[in-house]
C-alpha cells in the first residue's frame, strides 16, 4: 500500500492553525518563565560583578527543578537533560532537551516542546553575574538584570524556586502518552490511494 502524503487545502489550514496556536502557547509559556524570572525589580549590576563560570552554573542548577507559575522544568545532571511541562488542560505541553552552560555566564534551555498539534524547538537563555555572593540574572537577549539570589537568600529570591525534588518526571510520564495520542488524533489521515502515476 502506498500512502499519499499530500493534504487537502482544509487539512493544511487546520495544520497551520494548530501549529500557530501551539507556537503561541510555547512562546507564551516561555515568556511566562522569563517574566516570572524577571518579576523582581530591575537592578544595576555592580561593575565588579563577574560572569559565572560553567562550573558555578552547573553547581547552581544540577538536579534541580525550577518551579514556574504554570509548570516546572527539571535540569538533570545525567546527560544535562532538561525536561519540563507548562500549561493546563488542552493547553498543556511538555519538553525534552538539554541545558547548556558557558563560561560567559550563560545557561540555556534547548528543548522540543510537544503540544496537541505540533512539536516545536525552543531555546531560552539566561545570563548570570556574581558579586560578593549575590547572583544577578537576566533573560537573553533583552531582559533586565535582577537579583536572582541575594548573598543571604531572601524569601522573594527566584533562587528559592529551584528545589531538589523532581516534580517533573512523574507529571511527564502521565502527560506524554496523552499528548502523543492527541497529536496523532489531530493529524489528518493519510490517503491510501496511490499518487498519480504510481502503480
Amino acid at each position: 500500500m502506498v500512502r499519499d502524503n499530500t493534504y487537502s487545502a482544509a487539512d493544511k489550514r487546520s495544520l497551520r492553525t494548530g501549529k500557530c496556536g501551539f507556537l503561541l502557547a510555547v512562546l507564551t509559556g516561555m515568556s511566562m518563565l522569563a517574566a516570572q524570572a524577571g518579576a523582581a525589580e530591575p537592578v544595576a549590576v555592580p561593575a565588579k560583578a563577574k560572569a559565572m563560570t560553567a562550573s558555578e552554573l552547573y553547581l547552581l542548577y544540577r538536579n534541580k527543578t525550577w518551579l514556574w507559575s504554570d509548570g516546572a522544568g527539571r535540569l538533570q545532571e545525567d546527560g544535562r537533560t532538561f525536561i519540563g511541562w507548562s500549561g493546563t488542560g488542552a493547553d498543556t505541553r511538555w519538553a525534552e532537551g538539554r541545558w547548556v552552560l558557558s563560561d560567559t555566564g550563560l545557561m540555556c534551555l534547548k528543548a522540543d516542546w510537544h503540544g496537541p498539534a505540533a512539536i516545536l524547538p525552543n531555546k531560552t537563555c539566561f545570563r548570570h553575574r556574581i558579586y560578593e555572593g549575590t547572583i544577578y540574572q537576566k533573560k537573553e537577549p533583552s531582559g533586565s538584570w535582577y537579583v536572582f539570589k541575594h548573598a543571604t537568600t531572601e524569601d522573594g529570591d527566584e533562587f528559592k524556586k529551584l528545589v531538589a525534588e523532581d516534580t517533573v518526571s512523574t507529571r511527564l510520564a502521565m502527560q506524554q502518552p496523552h499528548m502523543k495520542n492527541n497529536a496523532n488524533a489531530n493529524q489528518p489521515p493519510l490517503s491510501t490511494q496511490a499518487p498519480n502515476g504510481a502503480n
